[in-house]
């Protein structure tokens, strides 16, 4: 995934070039307004370095745009600490009538893609805070996606169990992808995935292609294995959505240019490093009254 067009003096592609007009299509009005919200703010807001700012479209737009050829139409994608928004909104936008979830535990990060979903005007996507963990029984993906999030090992547990049998897990890697796959094959087995794959998905001329490590998840353990990373966190101010029953949000299918309306939906479950940790509810007992949302 490295990039060396502005190293050479080129100042690369952006949102003008006619081959970026043409690669993203009815999409490329909702890219472009993240791409300029991320220019104005995204350094500001600590989302990225300011050295990122001059190649944000072949490192960071396209790169995240270039997953979309593997995507259904439809369907539940869920995009492991997004951060930035890196690939999970740039994927909702060539995607509007998936359902696209937003997990992420920092506060500040949740504001952020709270803030610029409903700028760009994508109302197909949910902001979600918290943890791979705290969601697991509650969402039931057909596609997780992950860029910068953790090694293969670690992420296998943190993302298959969210994945309904014959889902697909996604993660966006650099030049060790190979030796990452290899390494994670026990930990894949054991989430019920298969052996996995490392693809190159080309986005336009003289863009460096996306590395993608795609695993489908072919089982699902009889006694699923609790999910890896072992890290905690403190919880957040709202409720997590109930195990075993999706939390789902009523909306119809979003367009991907940005006409302006707010269509984010947030609520929170957790708190912590990204993609980890968690619990669920306990039934009540009798003559227990329900319980409040839970405050830090």
């Amino acid at each position: 995934m490295e990039h060396h067009r502005e190293d050479e003096g080129d100042p690369g592609v952006d949102a003008a070039d006619p081959q970026v007009v043409a690669f993203l299509g009815q999409a490329h009005a909702a890219v472009a307004a993240f791409g300029e919200a991320l220019t104005a703010e995204g350094v500001l807001r600590g989302l990225l370095g300011p050295r990122e700012i001059p190649r944000l479209w072949e490192r960071h737009l396209l790169n995240s745009a270039a997953v979309a050829a593997l995507l259904p139409e439809t369907g539940t994608l869920v995009d492991v600490g997004s951060g930035a928004g890196l690939p999970g909104v740039v994927l909702a936008a060539m995607r509007p009538r998936m359902r696209v979830v937003l997990l992420e535990p920092m506060e500040r990060r949740v504001a952020w893609l709270e803030h610029v979903t409903a700028l760009v005007g994508l109302d197909n996507v949910e902001v979600l805070r918290g943890r791979a963990e705290d969601v697991t029984g509650a969402l039931h993906a057909d596609v997780v996606t992950a860029r910068a999030v953790a090694p293969m090992a670690r992420l296998a547990g943190w993302t298959l169990p969210l994945l309904v049998q014959g889902g697909v897990l996604l993660a966006l890697k650099g030049r060790q992808a190979g030796d990452e796959l290899a390494a994670a094959s026990a930990e894949l087995a054991r989430y019920g995935g298969d052996a996995g794959e490392v693809l190159q998905l080309p986005s336009v001329p003289e863009v460096d292609p996306t590395t993608v490590v795609r695993v489908h998840r072919t089982s699902i353990p009889v006694a699923a294995p609790a999910t890896g990373g072992g890290r905690t966190g403190r919880s957040s101010s709202r409720a997590v959505p109930g195990r075993g029953a999706e939390k789902r949000t009523d909306r119809s299918p979003g367009s991907s240019t940005s006409e302006g309306r707010a269509g984010s939906r947030s609520s929170s479950a957790g708190d912590g490093p990204r993609g980890t940790g968690g619990r669920g509810s306990r039934p009540r007992g009798p003559g227990e009254r329900p319980s409040g949302p839970r405050t830090p």
